[in-house]
């Protein structure tokens, strides 16, 4: 009988070993956070052993940026496909809009398949961002940077008399809007009392364009007017 104590060995006994680790990490990564997870709990999760997640992986940094590629990947890609169709509509409002829909899109349908989301996906990129990770903001950055500038420049170019930084505010508020609605589609059926389907994707995706559009739109900010304080309660 061959041994199991080493990875090499067991993952030439098993083929599928590869895609348990990344499916476990995966779902502990975007419950539990990246650093409180360590390379044994993945094995043990995945029904491996830790030599099976070094042999494939080297690292816990690149088992998760593994799991960025393979979804993010695929995603940005097809965000490219609609931004360059998007860039070449002749109306600047329709071109803004078909902008934010080139972006929206790829992470509603691919929920799925290995295509760029799905609610776990969304729901680790939230984690992974809210948690602070010097890596894992790096990977974040590699893997998302380069598609979030060609979004942002085609927004300006759309939008030519708001600052290029309130663009970049404004995208902000976007991803999280996208990350929200993805993650908890049922609060919005609970809180229209069951009047709106949460999970009606085409229904999220015209309501998400359509503020974020809107958002996009809005003047300026006038930096050199007075602010109002906000003073709590």
């Amino acid at each position: 009988m061959a041994r199991q104590s080493d990875g090499k060995e067991t993952a030439a006994r098993k083929p599928n070993m590869r895609e348990a680790i990344l499916c476990a990490a995966e779902e502990l990564f975007s419950t539990n956070g990246f650093n409180a997870v360590s390379i044994r709990d993945i094995a043990q999760a995945a029904g491996a052993n830790p030599g099976s997640v070094t042999y494939h992986f080297k690292t816990k940094d690149g088992l998760l940026l593994e799991i960025y590629r393979r979804h993010c990947g695929p995603m940005n890609r097809r965000r490219s496909e609609l931004l360059a169709a998007a860039r070449s509509v002749r109306d600047l409002q329709d071109r803004l809009e078909a902008i934010v829909r080139a972006y929206v899109l790829p992470a509603f349908f691919s929920g799925g398949d290995l295509a760029g989301g799905g609610a776990r996906f969304t729901r680790l990129r939230a984690v992974m961002s809210a948690e602070g990770n010097e890596v894992v903001g790096r990977i974040i950055a590699q893997t998302f940077d380069e598609t979030s500038h060609a979004f942002i420049d085609a927004i300006c170019e759309s939008l030519p008399q708001v600052p290029r930084t309130e663009i970049v505010w404004r995208s902000h508020f976007l991803l999280g809007a996208l990350y929200y609605t993805l993650v908890t589609p049922e609060r919005v059926s609970r809180l229209s009392r069951g009047e709106a389907d949460g999970s009606d994707a085409a229904g999220a995706i015209e309501q998400l364009v359509q503020a974020s559009v809107a958002s996009l739109q809005a003047p300026a900010l006038d930096r050199g007017g007075p602010r109002r304080i906000l003073k709590s309660c």
